[in-house]
């Protein structure tokens, strides 16, 4: 039997030549570590010995343990992109996975919170340095549409207050400049007056968590769950429900789609579109409200 040596040489690739993130690179191993089990009780010797029909069995028999459609997807992903690795090795003559299609899931719409409630989650009372850290922590999330990972990664010299920008340093290490709004600058100067009561000296971190240290992702989702309990928020809050929100009230007063995907650093417009259904149905909705041939006749 083939050893894990290719999927090794495989994840280095992705490490150092691609540069992918270690929680991209460990979920691409446990793929295909998947695939591998697979392969290997199929009665399939080496990689060279895989055909187009083993991945077909192989999506079906991932949908017989109940993975999700969306699971599926991200499996084969993994799998095509491996094999266009081993196809650039020569250590296979051709990609099988190529023509082999992934279950089609239902499609979800991003959640997001209409303005007033989001304007009321970011209305946090109280004072002190970790409360100055959370208003200031909100406000940029909703603000600048920034991912969570985007937002840990701030260093204090990644704000610039008087040009109100953010650079940001997004998926796969690709920079951008995003607009910071007057509630998120006036919460950010009023952090920066109080950060050095947490930061540990010479901490670069622009968020830091009460050991001085640079925030951890799972440490921001614990106080946005925190203030929207605090705040009576009736619905599920977690940090890319702000990015969600910040991109569909953006589209919602400018319909400017093109410009809504340099905001949030999207590769694709595609990506971008899924708001567009968010906007129609808000559209969709002042039509029925409005237009003289939808309303609806009363009764007299």
């Amino acid at each position: 039997m083939e050893n894990a040596g290719w999927i090794d040489k495989f994840i280095r690739h992705l490490e150092f030549e691609r540069r992918l993130s270690p929680q991209t690179c460990t979920n691409y191993r446990r793929d295909l570590v998947a695939l591998r089990a697979f392969r290997e009780t199929s009665g399939v010797d080496t990689w060279d010995g895989m055909d187009s029909e083993h991945f077909r069995a192989f999506s079906a028999s991932c949908y017989r343990k109940g993975l999700s459609a969306r699971s599926i997807q991200r499996r084969l992903s993994a799998c095509r992109t491996f094999f266009r690795y081993l196809v650039r090795e020569k250590h296979v003559d051709n990609n099988p996975i190529t023509d082999v299609s992934a279950p089609k899931g239902k499609k979800r719409l991003p959640g997001n919170l209409d303005v007033d409630r989001m304007a009321h989650l970011l209305n946090i009372s109280g004072d002190g340095p970790l409360v100055d850290r959370d208003r200031a922590i909100l406000e940029l999330l909703y603000s600048s549409g920034l991912r969570l990972s985007e937002l840990t990664g701030l260093n204090c010299g990644d704000v610039d207050m008087h040009d109100a920008t953010v650079h940001v340093t997004g998926k796969g290490n690709k920079d951008r400049i995003v607009p910071v709004g007057r509630k998120a600058l006036a919460a950010l100067r009023l952090w920066h007056m109080t950060r050095d009561q947490l930061a540990a000296n010479d901490e670069k971190a622009l968020f830091v968590s009460n050991r001085g240290t640079r925030i951890s992702t799972r440490s921001v989702q614990a106080r946005v769950n925190h203030w929207a309990r605090r705040q009576g928020i009736d619905v599920n809050v977690y940090p890319h429900l702000f990015r969600h929100s910040f991109a569909t009230h953006l589209l919602e007063s400018s319909h400017d789609l093109r410009g809504v995907q340099e905001l949030l650093g999207h590769a694709n417009i595609s990506t971008t579109q899924v708001y567009t259904h968010l906007d129609f149905q808000h559209l969709a909705q002042i039509y029925d409200q409005t237009h003289p041939r939808a309303r609806r006749k009363t009764r007299r």
